[in-house]
């Protein structure tokens, strides 16, 4: 039996990990910033304690997780899963759109991660799984500024995985593509109401195909959440886990056009370093 911490788990891949583990025996601390949509989602379980947590304040993470700790005795699987989208240019996005988008899907990320290790740490064991996307391997017009928190989350769960894997703590970037959630409604995606004609070819286009995709994504959501509950007990787990042939689409097509720009522009890419000095007697 494991006991699960999971953010954002009233609705979406939160949610669905939720009901899955508890199916399968887990123990599951479950927070959302409404903690009773949790309960309607879930219902009643011996094993599912709802807690309050609105990731961005960092006391109430602490809190969250000492209860999780009081009640189930530690802490095996942390999925970092809260977060939200934003559509627009990136010039058009404003700067208090930016801070808040930034507030959630990274510092958020920071302070439940903060507030789990120390636990973590102490029993020498655990699983982080923290939930990116495909646009943390690749950006594209319309969700730019989107795009970099999940570039942050990707970068950040490189360094834990190095730095705590000598302690037991293994963490993956969990990188889904386009999936039949709610995460193109608006309840998930905010979209930047300035709107700059400039864009209407790139970033407009693709708030149209959001729009478009929205209910018809070609993922589907319960095969990932027994993909990720499955993989929680897995060995040797890899530092990222690309889920989706989209996203596997988006990754391979990514190398290519790197390794074009390394062929192309090595010789000037290499130039920079301090000349070498050549053989004695030349």
């Amino acid at each position: 039996m494991s006991t699960w911490f999971i953010t954002g788990a009233s609705r979406g891949f939160g949610a669905r990990i939720a009901e899955l583990a508890l199916a399968n025996g887990d123990n599951v601390a479950a927070t959302a910033r409404n903690h009773r949509a949790v309960t309607r989602r879930l219902g009643d379980h011996p094993n599912l304690l709802p807690l309050p947590l609105d990731v961005t304040d960092e006391t109430q993470a602490t809190t969250a997780a000492a209860a999780a700790i009081e009640r189930f005795g530690r802490i095996d699987v942390l999925l970092n899963n809260a977060g939200y989208g934003l559509l627009g240019a990136v010039e058009e996005a404003t700067a208090a759109e930016v801070e808040a988008l930034y507030r959630t899907n990274v510092f958020g990320l920071l302070n439940v991660t903060r507030a789990i290790l120390p636990h973590m740490r102490a029993q020498r064991s655990g699983r982080i799984l923290n939930i990116s996307s495909i646009g943390g391997y690749r950006a594209g017009p319309g969700f730019g500024v989107y795009c970099s928190t999940k570039f942050a989350v990707e970068a950040l769960s490189e360094a834990l995985h190095a730095e705590l894997a000598p302690l037991g703590i293994y963490v993956t970037v969990v990188e889904p593509g386009y999936f039949r959630t709610d995460f193109l409604d608006s309840s998930s995606l905010a979209a930047s109401p300035a709107r700059i004609a400039d864009y209407d070819q790139t970033a407009g286009a693709v708030r149209t195909h959001a729009a478009d995709l929205n209910h018809e994504q070609p993922g589907d959501p319960d095969r990932l959440a027994k993909v990720l509950v499955d993989f929680a007990t897995a060995a040797n787990p890899p530092v990222r886990l690309p889920l989706g042939s989209d996203t596997v689409a988006a990754i391979e097509a990514k190398h290519v056009s790197d390794a074009a720009i390394l062929a192309e522009w090595r010789a000037v890419s290499v130039s920079t370093d301090f000349a070498q000095p050549g053989p004695v007697g030349t």
